[in-house]
């Protein structure tokens, strides 16, 4: 069904601005169950028409948007969250900034680009939970880094013996947090592993030489268990390792490099899933040192590896079959 109504809403830590296009109305609720249920009242109110041909659009703000984002969905009304940055570029030279203007940039930005946006479905609530499994890990994993960073600079300037009950406490915080570590990794692969469509992308994928089991996770995160992108190579953009020409007319000529934007979390596990595929893939392996060897930039290489993991998950998952090492029947 057609949208015969386009709501913009700026969502706070608190509050939701929204504003209707077509009414050039503006109203502020609560970001709590109360406020949302009161914002569909006022715009069915205001709009005379049926929700099914509103469309609501909003800032991607994480958990601040998620609450809203569970809402709409359990209400079956049509919303599309958008990435921040890509409202910001679409708007051109812009002077001042509240609540009430950015509601009213974000409708006419939905109206504006009615053809190219799409609705939005949150990934399935185990996804869900992962996700926040995998960011809670991330904490936990800098804070571990940071005070084992700490005990190793501090043990190089003092003495262990005469400062026993600092050490004590440094090395109990590092043993704490490794063992919650564990805890969070544990509750991750038991999600896994009682949701048969998860576990088996898991497996699949984890067959490729190189993907470990928290780059698995993230890939199953990020790509929404492979429903996300229709190919490889819109994840690859999506990640920020695909490459982009850099030319203009006949004077420009600047070398093929990779867009800064991107999913900076899900670039480093693939950086680190490369490295340990030249050590564990002789294919690969072979590669990287043939190419190093004709001068090809190093990190160059590396991406390129990272785009060929790409393609091999994709490949397995649409196979449904696992990745097989070609490389050691050679010659067979």
């Amino acid at each position: 069904m057609s949208v015969s109504t386009y709501v913009g809403i700026d969502v706070s830590k608190l509050t939701l601005d929204v504003f209707i296009r077509e009414n050039k109305l503006h109203k502020q609720v609560k970001n709590n169950q109360t406020g949302f249920n009161s914002l569909i009242k006022w715009i069915e109110t205001q709009t005379h028409h049926s929700l099914d041909t509103v469309l609501l659009c909003f800032e991607h703000t994480g958990l601040y948007s998620l609450q809203l984002a569970l809402f709409l969905e359990e209400k079956k009304i049509r919303y599309s969250m958008i990435s921040p940055l890509e409202i910001k570029r679409s708007m051109g030279i812009t002077r001042g900034k509240n609540d009430l203007i950015d509601s009213k940039r974000i409708a006419e930005f939905a109206y504006r680009f009615k053809d190219k946006i799409s609705e939005t479905k949150l990934p399935a609530k185990d996804i869900r939970k992962v996700h926040s499994l995998l960011t809670l890990r991330d904490k936990l994993v800098t804070n571990m880094k940071g005070y084992t960073m700490t005990y190793n600079e501090t043990l190089r300037t003092m003495q262990k013996e005469d400062f026993s009950e600092l050490f004590s406490i440094y090395e109990s915080m590092i043993i704490s947090l490794k063992e919650e570590i564990k805890k969070v990794e544990n509750s991750i692969k038991t999600i896994l592993q009682n949701n048969p469509q998860l576990w088996t992308s898991y497996k699949l994928v984890t067959s490729v030489k190189g993907i470990g089991f928290i780059v698995a996770s993230y890939l199953i995160v990020y790509t929404y268990n492979f429903t996300r992108f229709d190919t490889w190579r819109k994840f690859a953009c999506y990640s920020g390792i695909a490459p982009f020409d850099y030319q203009s007319g006949t004077s420009v000529r600047g070398k093929t490099q990779v867009s800064s934007i991107a999913n900076k979390q899900i670039k480093t596990m693939l950086h680190l899933a490369s490295i340990c595929a030249i050590h564990t893939d002789a294919e690969l392996r072979e590669y990287y040192c043939r190419r190093q060897a004709e001068g090809k930039n190093k990190m160059a290489v590396i991406n390129i590896i990272r785009n060929k993991l790409v393609s091999r998950v994709f490949a397995v998952i649409k196979r449904g079959t696992p990745f097989v090492d070609t490389k050691k029947y050679a010659g067979t």
